[in-house]
């Protein structure tokens, strides 16, 4: 009988209690992706589609045992990181990532939720930089989370283009600067990989207030498309249009920022360029 074959990854985040986002989301997208999702939690939090109430960190020791556990016995072939909480929980994981072999790392700088509850203490920022970043081989940040990386605004495409470029000397080998916050009439984002290669995603702007866990979701869906063998590039194209897909077919949960749909087709209307 074959042992491990099946392709596996796993998502080290926060858990959502209100099933839109976190560890819960990446799950459901490695479900829709079609590999075997496993989880290292982090952090738990109470939270619905109206905000974050409380957060309780899981104690570090045991977020390492989890990484043991998992490494025992699985065969990661990619993982991705989402809410870290602080920065002892960054050191834990930057640790543990250092002595396992769980293939690509995707980092999702978590930081804000979607009803602006912080998700990421101050002092955790230069950890994840100074440390966690130099591991990744895909970054994700909108707009407001690339500004605290770089510490500095980002208004303009020119400004996309050049904090991707601040990013990458980071040590981050490809860069997604993702453009749902900015004003302009497509929802674009630019890409710049590792090899120097650049190009823009755009897609139609959707007006809804249903995206919580949008970023997990893409972050993750890279993830599984790298699991299978799909290229960077690759990866990234069709993590943009599963999430279009799952934010132009609406579900209907919650009362406040309700989440995206995992069960939708891949939007087919993406434009490369």
């Amino acid at each position: 009988m074959p042992v491990n074959q099946t392709p596996q990854v796993v998502t080290i985040a926060g858990s959502d209690s209100g099933g839109g986002a976190g560890i819960q989301a990446d799950l459901k997208t490695f479900q829709a992706r079609d590999v075997f999702g496993m989880s290292i939690v982090v952090a738990l939090t109470a939270q619905n589609t109206l905000g974050v109430q409380s957060s309780l960190p899981i104690p570090c020791d045991f977020v390492a045992e989890q990484f043991d556990s998992l490494s025992a016995d699985f065969h990661i072939r990619a993982c991705k990181t989402g809410m870290l909480a602080d920065k002892e929980h960054v050191q834990i994981v930057v640790q543990k990532l250092k002595e396992v072999d769980f293939g690509p790392l995707i980092v999702d700088p978590v930081m804000i939720a979607k009803g602006g509850h912080s998700l990421l203490q101050k002092e955790a920022v230069d950890c994840i930089k100074e440390e966690l970043l130099p591991l990744a081989t895909v970054l994700t940040p909108n707009i407001p989370e690339a500004e605290k990386l770089i510490q500095q605004e980002i208004k303009t495409s020119e400004d996309m283009i050049q904090a991707a470029h601040v990013l990458q000397e980071m040590g981050v080998k490809n860069v997604v600067i993702k453009g749902g916050h900015s004003s302009d009439i497509l929802a674009k984002d630019f890409v710049l990989l590792e090899n120097g290669e650049t190009f823009w995603m755009s897609s139609k702007r959707v007006e809804t207030i249903k995206t919580h866990g949008t970023g997990d979701t893409f972050s993750s869906c890279i993830a599984a498309e790298i699991a299978k063998g799909k290229s960077v590039k690759e990866a990234i194209h069709i993590a943009k249009s599963f999430i279009q897909g799952a934010i132009e077919q609406e579900i209907f949960v919650g009362h406040g920022h309700g989440p995206t749909n995992h069960w939708a087709i891949p939007a087919q209307d993406i434009l490369i360029d």
